[in-house]
């Protein structure tokens, strides 16, 4: 391209030179395209002597330049080139592939609205919705039912058997704590509450004991009803006699301690089923799981109902003398 101009130019030079020197030689014919002054100062020049082909010839270069270069801007670029420089080009093709790159970008952006307003999308976050709500709904039912459970639990607990009669109960025969040696039938007659505990027992025997002697008061006072309150030892080792004298008057003057042999309590904690086991074992000191239950039991010694440790002394009185009541009338 550069060549082509340089080449151009010069032939330009040379066209512009052999047109003044054929003006200068032939003023008249070319008189009419110039401005007159310069006509007027071109026919005081002296005029050369020359050939008239030589002027004939610079002519004809100079329209065969002036033709070639109309024709050259007048034809099309060549189909492989731009037709403009290499600055041009440059800019043209970072233009085309910013415009490229705006394109793809603008249909990237118009996909993206596509996806977030097309049918699918919003299926998807509605099955969203419906999923979160149906977990939650479902652990808010589970959680409910849980609840529902435990209390009907604690209720059958508190409650005892509503129908029927358990097998619990028996004869026995056990020492008291004064020594004497008593049986079933010595609590006949009478409505009797019975707990199974040991003396060395740190906080859940005296605790259900003071709450049992206080029901007892209690029902006395709401009711009129006589209650005699029993404390039967599963630790015969340790619980003798006097053991367990001490222990009872700590609590009500009602309260009647019994214990016996290994044998003797194994036979009771069975006819009553209630469970006990000694845990380990440090320096001749240790402890015996146990069943925490109060029995009510019927003058004829018959099994009533129990009451678990949930009760306190309002629920466990009252308990009492709704079933007695029964009896009575």
């Amino acid at each position: 391209m550069a060549s082509m101009i340089s080449t151009k130019t010069n032939l330009f030079r040379y066209a512009s030179r052999s047109l003044f020197s054929h003006l200068l030689r032939n003023p008249t014919p070319t008189s009419s395209l110039l401005s007159p002054s310069l006509s007027r100062h071109l026919s005081h020049q002296p005029r050369q002597v020359e050939k008239q082909v030589y002027g004939n010839g610079s002519l004809m270069l100079h329209q065969r330049f002036l033709s070639s270069t109309d024709n050259h801007d007048k034809s099309p670029p060549p189909p492989n080139k731009p037709p403009s420089d290499s600055n041009s080009s440059n800019s043209d093709s970072d233009s085309g592939q910013g415009k490229e790159s705006g394109g793809e970008q603008k249909q990237n952006s118009d996909y993206q609205k596509s996806l977030r307003g097309s049918p699918v999308a919003w299926l998807s976050f509605v099955f969203l919705i419906l999923t979160g709500g149906g977990l939650v709904y479902y652990y808010d039912k589970e959680k409910k039912r849980h609840i529902e459970d435990i209390q009907n639990v604690s209720e059958a607990v508190k409650q005892g058997p509503s129908a029927g009669k358990a097998a619990i109960g028996g004869p026995f025969e056990l020492t008291n704590h004064h020594g004497k040696r008593v049986t079933d039938k010595d609590f006949m007659g009478k409505w009797t509450l019975m707990y199974f505990g040991f003396t060395h027992c740190p906080d859940i025997c005296p605790e259900e004991l003071q709450k049992l002697v206080a029901a007892v008061d209690k029902i006395k006072e709401k009711s009129g009803i006589e209650t005699v309150p029993v404390f039967i030892s599963v630790d015969p080792e340790r619980d003798t006699v006097e053991q367990v004298a001490e222990y009872v008057k700590e609590f009500h003057p009602k309260l009647i301690g019994l214990t016996g042999s290994p044998d003797e309590i194994k036979s009771v904690a069975r006819a009553y089923r209630v469970y006990y086991m000694k845990t380990a074992e440090e320096d001749s000191d240790y402890l015996v799981d146990h069943s925490i239950v109060i029995y009510l039991m019927a003058p004829d010694m018959g099994f009533v109902k129990f009451f678990g440790k949930n009760n306190d002394v309002d629920s466990l009185a009252d308990g009492v003398i709704k079933e007695i009541k029964p009896y009575i009338k």
